[in-house]
């Protein structure tokens, strides 16, 4: 009677690259709750000529029997006489560790659970195989490396890893797989006790009296990381209410400290950084995102009212709709679908008690978590202390009024660099054209509102700032949703007025849809005259009572039914360039409902796709035939005290780094048709969405 097969992970890399080091000290931590095998696949192949044949025999005489349940045997070789030698015998075990050149060669991929890939710079490895080995392997060293390079050449075993590691083995690598290796699906539950470890944090928060400029701060603290999300109050910056949820906080964070990650999802991976380690997820993002959140992880101190206790931060591409009903629309290939930053560590502005909130994460009893969270609040004391204290600042001095050039700041100074020309991808004609085909829809009974948008794209010879263009956006348009997100080449600066979704840590659950818009006019009079317009209008009444139904159907999946009501329907909100229509859908998320799950169910917000949702992102596929990226998606938190804030990504510009050193510009628009849409008040209203980033850059509607 055979024994249940083991879990096999394999440990591959060209000579040098530290696999060996590796594999005994991650056999060494996984030893402390399960059995551990470990093989090594230096002792099996026949010579110096035997990479491949040693690959062969490594897949017969071990790989097979372990994975029937039985032990292998197999015989190493005598590399002073040259030939087999003594039969040794690798025993079944909860794990086995397989580790050397071709551990996870195409023919033994079959058998494995998990591949780790190492890779370590050239000189490295050949210093550090030499090193090991002496002069015994000097003289074959370019022989077996012409041969590794012919067996890669045919199979890229780093492309099919489930976790790469880079650099050269430290002290913290070996605890920082075991990390990566708890997140896979595979070892989920074999690495139970390193999850629950993981799970007993605690939150170090310090309030610091002072209220800096906060583009100034997050300047300072952040302006050199790579990765960086700012979830930006900005309108209450700029001197509006911040008594309410909407508009009193603002979170600025990186993924830098010990417990910083980078995650980016697209098509059906999640690739997860980690230090020296990244893990490659398969399967739908929100089935990764119900694995990292939703549990409370964190309590929220006393004397702090902020729903954020760190976590993730970032985005969500539209293209997930392909998870949540809808179909899959290919990727540009340059956008992922999703990126996040996990944020250890980060500064919460608190704009109506004026003061800063410093959040530090540390496992329980850790005191070089406690040091570092000590060592965190210095920092941004210090960083503060560099700057002016109180309001004043490029948040408020160089603000603009609607009437005021657009372009330009308060000093006369252009507001950005560059005036770029945008391009459209449907011209009035065909966007008219698209709206009679959404109509006719509509007529034959497949759709009550089709939300049709377009995307206008502009490309810069020379780089446009990114963090720049914000600031001027943020001038010229602040917004309780504002925000700016920064992964690598890719920037996302928005001055969205709308929420998609909040959670708070009770189970709370908000929507605030907006279906709507007029754009503000400079004389008192007129601009009154706009907003009472779109008060009475039945035809931007019915678009909104529309998505507001969709959205109570949406929530309603994980909401205790009697909970479900409307506390605010239809009502007028005013910001720098726009008037739009508001409603307020709230319900109360059911016990042991996975929060995950329920973000999933409302995304992307029905008023971005029209209803009834499911059938209308299907037609939109066919008008639209391209994807929206991250237009239409959400930006926002989840948090490790399980709540979460998002906001529908509108007004919205996205950036991203060219090959020629330039920038490439989209910024997504579009309206709600109804079989009452008046095509020429269509394609006027997505002008009057597109004008407050197009006026602030200096550029026009494309003509």
């Amino acid at each position: 009677m055979t024994a249940p097969s083991p879990l096999i992970i394999a440990v591959d890399g060209r000579s040098g690259a530290g696999k060996t080091t590796l594999a005994l000290e991650l056999a060494a931590l996984l030893r402390e709750h399960r059995r551990v095998s470990v093989f090594h696949l230096e002792d099996i192949y026949p010579g110096w000529n035997g990479l491949a044949a040693g690959v062969e025999r490594y897949v017969s005489t071990v790989l097979t029997p372990l994975s029937e349940g039985r032990d292998a045997q197999w015989a190493s070789w005598d590399w002073e006489n040259h030939f087999d030698g003594p039969v040794h015998t690798t025993a079944l075990a909860d794990v086995v560790i397989v580790e050397g050149v071709g551990a996870a060669h195409a023919s033994a991929r079959p058998f494995l659970d998990v591949v780790v890939w190492v890779e370590a710079p050239a000189p490295d490895r050949k210093s550090r195989a030499l090193a090991r080995d002496g002069d015994t392997y000097a003289p074959f060293w370019e022989q077996w490396a012409a041969q590794e390079e012919e067996l890669l050449a045919s199979d890229d075993v780093a492309a099919a890893a489930d976790l790469l590691v880079a650099g050269l083995a430290n002290d913290a690598l070996p605890a920082q797989v075991v990390l990566a290796l708890s997140s896979l699906p595979a070892l989920e539950a074999l690495c139970a006790p390193e999850r629950a470890r993981r799970r007993a944090l605690e939150l170090h928060l310090h309030r610091l009296d002072t209220f800096p400029d906060a583009p100034a701060l997050f300047h300072a603290l952040y302006g050199g990381s790579a990765n960086a999300v700012w979830l930006d109050s900005s309108n209450a910056d700029a001197g509006g209410d911040a008594s309410g949820q909407q508009h009193r906080f603002s979170i600025l964070a990186d993924n830098g400290g010990p417990f910083g990650q980078l995650a980016r999802h697209t098509d059906g991976t999640t690739t997860v950084e980690a230090g020296h380690v990244t893990a490659r997820i398969q399967g739908p993002f929100f089935r990764w995102l119900d694995t990292v959140w939703g549990r409370r992880a964190v309590r929220t101190p006393e004397g702090y009212d902020g729903e954020f206790t760190l976590g993730w931060l970032g985005y969500l591409g539209y293209e997930l709709k392909r998870e949540t009903g809808g179909s899959s629309v290919a990727p540009d290939g340059a956008t992922p679908d999703a990126a996040l930053i996990f944020a250890g560590r980060a500064v919460v502005v608190d704009h109506l008690q004026r003061c800063l909130f410093v959040l530090a994460l540390g496992e329980a009893g850790h005191p070089a978590d406690t040091a570092g969270a000590h060592h965190w609040v210095e920092a941004v004391a210090a960083a503060c202390a560099g700057l002016d204290d109180g309001a004043a600042g490029t948040a408020t001095d160089t603000a603009t009024d609607s009437t005021a050039d657009p372009a330009r700041a308060a000093d006369g100074a252009p507001a950005v660099g560059v005036h770029p020309v945008f391009g459209i991808r449907d011209g009035e004609g065909a966007y008219k054209e698209r709206i009679a085909e959404s109509q006719r829809q509509i007529w034959e009974g497949n759709s009550y509102e089709i939300c049709l948008t377009t995307t206008l794209h502009a490309d810069t010879a020379t780089p446009l700032d990114p963090w720049a263009s914000y600031l001027a956006l943020r001038r010229r348009n602040p917004a309780p949703f504002a925000s700016f997100l920064r992964f690598g080449p890719l920037a996302v600066a928005s001055t969205s007025p709308e929420r998609f979704l909040r959670i708070d840590a009770a189970g709370l659950m908000r929507a605030e849809p907006i279906k709507g818009t007029r754009r503000r006019h400079p004389d008192p009079e007129q601009d009154a005259a706009l907003k009472a317009d779109l008060a009475s209008s039945l035809k931007d009444r019915a678009e909104n009572i529309m998505i507001v139904d969709l959205l109570r159907n949406d929530l309603s999946h994980f909401a205790l039914p009697e909970s479900l009501h409307v506390p605010r329907l239809c009502e007028i909100e005013s910001y720098a360039t726009v008037h739009q229509m508001v409603s307020t859908i709230e319900a109360r998320l059911r016990p042991g409902c996975s929060r995950a799950q329920a973000v999933a169910a409302a995304f992307p917000a029905g008023s971005m796709t029209g209803a009834p949702k499911i059938s209308t992102m299907a037609i939109l596929d066919t008008l639209e035939a391209a994807p929206r990226g991250v237009y239409s998606g959400a930006v926002g938190y989840f948090s490790l005290n399980s709540a979460t804030d998002l906001s529908v990504t509108i007004r919205t510009l996205v950036l991203a780094g060219t090959d020629g050193g330039g920038t490439h510009l989209s910024l997504g628009v579009g309206g709600a048709i109804t079989a009452d849409s008046s095509p020429h008040e269509e394609w006027m209203e997505i002008q009057a969405k597109a004008y407050g980033v197009l006026s602030t850059l200096g550029s026009a509607f494309p003509a």
